[in-house]
């Protein structure tokens, strides 16, 4: 359906506004988008009126296939407009309740019908003012709720900030509780750390000059020990700070700066007059009985961490401890050496058989005591030769050695052979300390007898070099060790003995190595003591001992003591 009006005046336009009102009414336009409808079509309306001219509004109705149309509204603009280039206005709205209409939107020609008509379009504006009051109820509604909620946001806000920052505390709390935590554990190993080097050594002077390297720098800038050498030094104060001399004398660790240092169990003390710049915290080395020395350090800051210092104090009684021992320990071993050197004899002279000996003691640990060597004729004018090893070490070693070599020298006076001086000690040994044991070779040398004659109880083989340079290890089947609970009958054993050969007795530590074993000491020993020359070994045998002994502990860390004895028969042949 189409309609077309020709709007020329302001009558026309008021006739085609309200015909085009009815008409909307009458297709089903809702009453919000008709009154839109209409106001825009009065608003272009008095704009074509200003402009002058004919203006043609066109309505067409079209329909779909599911009975819902669509309201096109044209105005078109006067030949004039278009020539100026005005464009049409153009509108569409939907009918979605249209029924067949039976008003065709005509009004009368007359002023009366006119206003009447004007005034009815007032119930449309009437029905958009009420819907627009809803909608300011409404929008009210939504406006207090919107503010009741950004209240709530508020305070949600202000409950969630105080959240994070409680989260935030406690994270700080965490944090720092983690930090402490791994300062605590970082001490802690730090101290067992340098506990284990420490107690590692029982050299005094070692354990002094490894506390510098563990503590600077990270904990200390300068570290000085002073030891008591003597028992006047402790009450020396020069050149030693004053806080050191009084940590001497009282016992207790005392901090010398210009500031408190707020150490726990430390004393303040004023700066030291030997440098009054920098902090200084003096701690004594104690013992049972008096302080060993004073530790004197400075920090490698400002000033100590509290945690800091209680470690340090600790680490310097620990520290006192293992010079303490150490001290000990060498006193121990310079008695041992002592007594055991004392209980070495001097070789006897014995025509046509040359005797070099040598004993070395241990350089690492408490090994002093176990290893012995003894030579002494016979009534026959036999020699005896010994060399043997006591388990164990120290003072108990050495003076169960002295008691194997009494009780060796008076059984040879009745002129056993080897094997059977070594059963007798068997059964010595066993009876007088059955937790004790001790390997030994016995070798016996006869001027008229071209043979040697020995015996070996759990003790390495001797070595023997014959005159053309050749080497043997005498492997002949030994007897068990000493001392151990069991009945045994050791062997004698004879070896062909030209003039020129030697025999080389030794103990395990001048050829066995912890991570070779022994044999390969013993191809070792065997190669060097061939490397000689018979007119060597006649002419200097003492000399050869020394020659003998250096290349083959050239490697050795000396844990164990060492003895060796050459027996070398005069009268060989150069080779």
């Amino acid at each position: 359906m189409m309609r077309t009006w020709q709007i020329t005046t302001v009558t026309d336009a008021a006739r085609a506004r309200i015909s085009l009102a009815r008409l909307a009414s009458a297709y089903g336009v809702p009453t919000v988008e008709r009154t839109r409808l209409a106001a825009g079509l009065s608003a272009h309306l008095r704009q074509c009126l200003t402009k002058g001219g004919t203006w043609r509004l066109t309505m067409d109705l079209a329909s779909s296939p599911a009975e819902e149309g669509l309201l096109h509204l044209v105005v078109t603009p006067s030949p004039e407009a278009c020539a100026a280039g005005e464009p049409p206005w153009e509108v569409t709205v939907p009918c979605p309740e249209r029924a067949e209409a039976t008003e065709d939107g005509t009004v009368a020609d007359d002023p009366a019908a006119l206003s009447e008509a004007l005034l009815g379009a007032d119930e449309d504006a009437a029905v958009v003012l009420e819907k627009l009051a809803e909608q300011e109820d409404l929008v009210s509604f939504h406006r207090e709720e919107l503010h009741q909620t950004n209240q709530g946001v508020l305070a949600l806000h202000a409950e969630l900030d105080a959240a994070g920052r409680a989260q935030r505390e406690a994270f700080a709390a965490e944090r720092s509780a983690r930090n402490e935590a791994e300062s605590a554990r970082r001490r802690l190993t730090f101290l067992a750390d340098a506990s284990a080097v420490l107690t590692a050594s029982l050299n005094h002077e070692e354990i002094v000059r490894r506390l510098p390297d563990l503590l600077v720098p990270e904990y200390a800038s300068s570290v000085d020990v002073w030891l008591f050498d003597q028992e006047e030094d402790r009450h020396r104060s020069a050149p030693h700070p004053a806080a050191a001399v009084v940590a001497a004398r009282t016992g207790r660790p005392q901090y010398a700066a210009d500031h408190p240092g707020n150490l726990p169990g430390v004393e303040d003390q004023p700066p030291s007059a030997l440098d009054p710049g920098r902090p200084l915290l003096c701690v004594p080395l104690p013992t049972r009985r008096a302080p060993l020395g004073v530790l004197t350090l400075s920090p490698p800051g400002g000033r100590w961490d509290p945690d800091d210092a209680v470690m340090l104090i600790e680490l310097t009684r620990r520290a006192s401890i293992a010079i303490d021992n150490a001290r000990r320990f060498e006193h121990n071993r310079d008695i041992a050496e002592t007594l055991q050197r004392a209980l070495l004899t001097d070789l006897p002279a014995t025509p046509g058989l040359s005797l070099a000996a040598r004993y070395l003691p241990a350089t690492h640990g408490l090994n002093i005591g176990g290893d012995w060597y003894d030579a002494f004729p016979q009534r026959d004018g036999g020699l005896i030769t010994v060399i043997g090893d006591v388990t164990g070490h120290g003072l108990h070693a050495a003076v169960m050695m002295s008691q194997l070599r009494t009780a060796l020298r008076a059984y040879a006076v009745d002129g056993d052979s080897p094997g059977r001086l070594l059963t007798r000690l068997h059964r010595f040994l066993h009876h007088l300390q059955p937790d004790l044991y001790a390997t030994a070779v016995i070798a016996r040398f006869h001027p008229d007898e071209p043979t040697l004659t020995w015996a070996a109880a759990g003790h390495p083989p001797p070595v023997l070099r014959l005159p053309d340079g050749t080497v043997r290890t005498l492997h002949a089947k030994p007897g068990a060790m000493l001392g151990i609970p069991l009945t045994q009958e050791i062997a004698d054993h004879t070896e062909e003995l030209e003039p020129g050969s030697t025999l080389a007795l030794y103990t395990d530590g001048l050829v066995e190595r912890r991570a070779q074993g022994i044999d390969p000491g013993i191809e070792r020993l065997a190669s060097a003591l061939g490397g000689f020359r018979s007119a060597e070994l006649d002419a200097d045998l003492e000399g050869a001992a020394d020659r003998l002994l250096n290349p083959l502990l050239s490697d050795s860390e000396r844990d164990d003591d060492v003895c060796l004895l050459l027996c070398h028969l005069q009268g060989g042949a150069d080779s």
